[in-house]
């Protein structure tokens, strides 16, 4: 479900927190979706139980997330399915931004960057 990776320079909760937003706003964790709990995901990732805790922590304080005693954490009901498509991108934006310059400064066209896009695309569809 989510793909955490401990090389990158973002803390791994910053990493889950921002891909549990972005399924939210794409509709594909919607409104009571229960999320796997905290230790079932930190044995999954290999992480620290407390890592996995603050993320979700974080997300129930910015109201995407709700808790209910003896259930597990699920997708709050005062979100809607999906938000505007503009709404979306602009969660992409900073990233895009970082990608495109990255690109450029190791010299990479255009054209191999979204060939690149692409591929992953694919990869992460399969």
């Amino acid at each position: 479900m989510f793909v955490l990776n401990p090389q990158s320079g973002t803390p791994i909760y910053r990493q889950l927190i921002a891909q549990i937003t972005r399924l939210i706003a794409g509709g594909q964790l919607a409104v009571g979706t229960e999320l796997p709990s905290v230790r079932e995901l930190a044995e999954l990732h290999t992480v620290n139980p407390m890592t996995i805790s603050k993320a979700y922590a974080l997300l129930e304080a910015e109201g995407l997330l709700e808790r209910q005693r003896g259930k597990p954490m699920r997708v709050a009901a005062r979100r809607r399915n999906q938000a505007p498509l503009t709404q979306r991108l602009q969660q992409l934006e900073r990233e895009v931004s970082e990608l495109v310059l990255a690109a450029r400064q190791l010299e990479v066209g255009k054209k191999e960057l979204l060939a690149l896009v692409g591929e992953q695309w694919e990869k992460n569809n399969a």
